[in-house]
């Protein structure tokens, strides 16, 4: 090669090498902090992937709670913003495409935060919005098929939670809102039921536009929660609830129906209900607030009357009473300068305990709890909460009502934080009442309470001995504390989940009810009190409600109760159970009546349902 084509070969590299580091250079210094920006505006950004929530299903796999996937019209907000009006004709084409005002459906899209009510989406921004759920598949077709004027919007298929059987066990399944159990076992299982949510990462560049997905995780789905509900009994016992309440009057009531000597939870009915698909497409405030969320077998609490008095009678045994001595029974004891009288002021002669139970005497017990409180003898108290009242079962659900057993320090407790009140009332009186003979009544009782009302008097102790006075349980409580009457002792904290399952059927767990106690009575106490509440339906209270009942087959025992509540009609209670099978049984009505006459009912109408389902098997 010659010299001057070496050199022209060179002159040519030195001039390639310097357009190179000329370019350098201005990329570097002169052209760098354009791209600086550019490259700090790519972003990473993660979108949850929501996953297919578990079932609920009874002992039977019957489902209770599942889904069901329908047309979801969903929005992409981030899109929409890249539209030269920021989305605004979009939404108002779509909006009358799906019937809705176009301020609703631009309020569902905005992102929730500090000073913005609802509807908002609390959600990932670069998440497709649900605008509208469950719409006719014509509008479903005509916004996917229509993309030119809906850019952004998409109409896809989704899973929606839904129920089977309608309001069946309402409060007992609780309700998803947000993807998550808000309560009931959707509350209480929501960890497994849930599932694990997938990764989307999508790439988004400095206006906020998404420019690709590099990767994604799909989500795991939520595990089958596997009950011990049957939904059989359960529609036995919501439709025996509804005909009492119908019949007689009452204002709301609870069935529980819970298997004795497991703890296991059979059905849960609680009236007034509702259906939890109402929360499908969402509730306003005011339908809220309509709601009757309050779940009357766990939460409700009332007086439980003459069912309360199994407790008494293991607490006379503990202080030393012969159960099988004679009692007299008159029509009226008196304790301090105030006379308790019978139901009716009936004297019902002399009797063993087994008859006050059957027979449900009052003054007996009024005169067991006045001798107790003499000698400052506290087996009342002691007694009901051995028997696990005043504090929650520890049920699998939430929101629990503890109950209350009333003593001297829970009165004076209470006293010291009303007395300025009562001291009030005393002086004033309550002159805004318009029945004079209550206001007068109103006014006696603030004057009693202003002077002493915080000390614990025979007349509270006899109150407490049947069951009024400021006792409270709920049925589950009840239920339970009948269940270890029946079972021989053992106090469970009641379970209504029986397994949890993988989607492909293998056992994450079983889920047993855990003892948590034993009843402070003897076995020669249970069966006392077991043989004297086996003559209840036969010949005592609740002998008309059980006329004619098949004892052959199903052995029930159980006892009525009768609350007074003031300015309302007593509260009617049954609590009953039998060996085969070996179910507890109470229920209550609110504003019942008697509980011969309404509550008994009830119940026999839930034992010869399970003859009934028994017998069908």
């Amino acid at each position: 090669m010659s010299r001057g084509r070496v050199a022209v070969l060179r002159l040519l590299v030195l001039a390639m090498l310097a357009t190179l580091l000329a370019r350098l250079w201005f990329l570097q210094v002169m052209d760098g902090d354009r791209y600086a920006r550019a490259a700090a505006g790519v972003r990473i950004r993660t979108v949850p992937v929501p996953p297919l929530r578990g079932r609920i299903v009874d002992v039977s796999g019957r489902p209770l709670a599942a889904n069901r996937t329908r047309p979801v019209v969903t929005v992409d907000a981030a899109a929409l913003a890249h539209q030269p009006d920021g989305g605004r004709a979009v939404l108002e084409r779509l909006a009358g495409v799906l019937g809705q005002p176009y301020r609703q459906l631009a309020s569902k899209v905005r992102p929730c935060g500090p000073g913005v009510g609802q509807p908002c989406w609390p959600g990932s921004p670069y998440e497709p919005v649900p605008v509208a759920d469950g719409v006719a598949v014509p509008v479903a077709l005509q916004v996917g098929e229509r993309q030119r004027d809906f850019p952004g919007v998409r109409a896809e298929l989704r899973p929606v939670r839904v129920h089977p059987r309608g309001a069946a066990a309402a409060h007992t399944l609780g309700y998803v809102q947000g993807g998550a159990g808000r309560a009931g076992l959707e509350a209480a299982y929501d960890r497994d039921l849930a599932g694990r949510p997938g990764l989307r990462t999508v790439a988004v560049d400095n206006t906020g536009a998404v420019t690709g997905t590099p990767r994604e995780v799909p989500p795991v789905p939520g595990d089958t929660l596997v009950t011990s509900l049957d939904v059989r009994v359960q529609a036995v016992a919501e439709q025996a609830l509804a005909r009492a309440l119908a019949s007689g009057g009452g204002t709301s009531g609870a069935v529980v129906v819970l298997e004795s000597g497991t703890g296991r939870l059979v059905a849960l009915a609680g009236l007034p209900a509702y259906d939890p698909g109402v929360w499908t497409d969402g509730v306003t405030a005011r339908e809220y607030a309509r709601l009757p969320l309050l779940s009357p077998p766990v939460q409700g609490q009332w007086a439980p009357g003459s069912t309360w008095k199994v407790t008494s009678v293991a607490a006379a045994a503990r202080a030393g009473y012969d159960l099988g001595a004679s009692y007299a029974c008159p029509g009226a004891y008196r304790v301090g300068d105030r006379l308790f009288r019978n139901f009716g002021g009936a004297d019902l002669g002399r009797m063993t305990m087994r008859g006050a139970l059957a027979v449900s005497c009052d003054t007996i017990f009024y005169r067991l709890a006045d001798e107790l409180w003499r000698r400052g003898d506290q087996a009342l108290e002691e007694t009901a909460r051995g028997f696990g009242f005043g504090r929650p079962t520890g049920v699998d659900l939430p929101g629990e009502a503890a109950g209350a057993v009333p003593d001297a320090a829970a009165k004076r407790a209470r006293w010291r934080a009303t007395r300025a009140e009562s001291c009030r009332r005393a002086a004033t009186g309550y002159p805004e009442q318009a029945d004079r003979a209550r206001a007068a009544y109103l006014t006696a009782i603030a004057r009693e309470s202003c002077r002493d009302g915080g000390a614990w008097r025979g007349g509270d102790a006899a109150n407490l001995a049947i069951g009024q006075g400021g006792v409270l349980v709920t049925p589950l409580q009840l239920a339970r504390a009948y269940a270890a009457i029946a079972n021989g002792g053992t106090l469970f904290a009641p379970r209504a989940g029986k397994a949890v399952v993988r989607p492909d059927g293998t056992t994450v767990r079983t889920i047993t009810p855990p003892v948590t106690g034993r009843l402070p009575a003897s076995a020669a106490t249970l069966a006392f009190i077991r043989d004297a509440l086996a003559q209840v339906p036969r010949t005592g209270t609740a002998a008309g409600a059980f006329r004619g009942f098949p004892f052959g087959r199903i052995a029930v025992a159980g006892k009525t109760g009768t609350a007074e509540a003031f300015g309302r009609r007593d509260t009617s209670w049954f609590a009953s159970f039998a060996p085969d099978p070996a179910y507890t049984v109470v229920v209550v009505l609110s504003e019942g009546g008697l509980g011969a006459e309404g509550a008994a009912p009830a119940a026999r109408a839930v034992w010869e349902g399970v003859l009934a389902l028994r017998g069908a098997r």
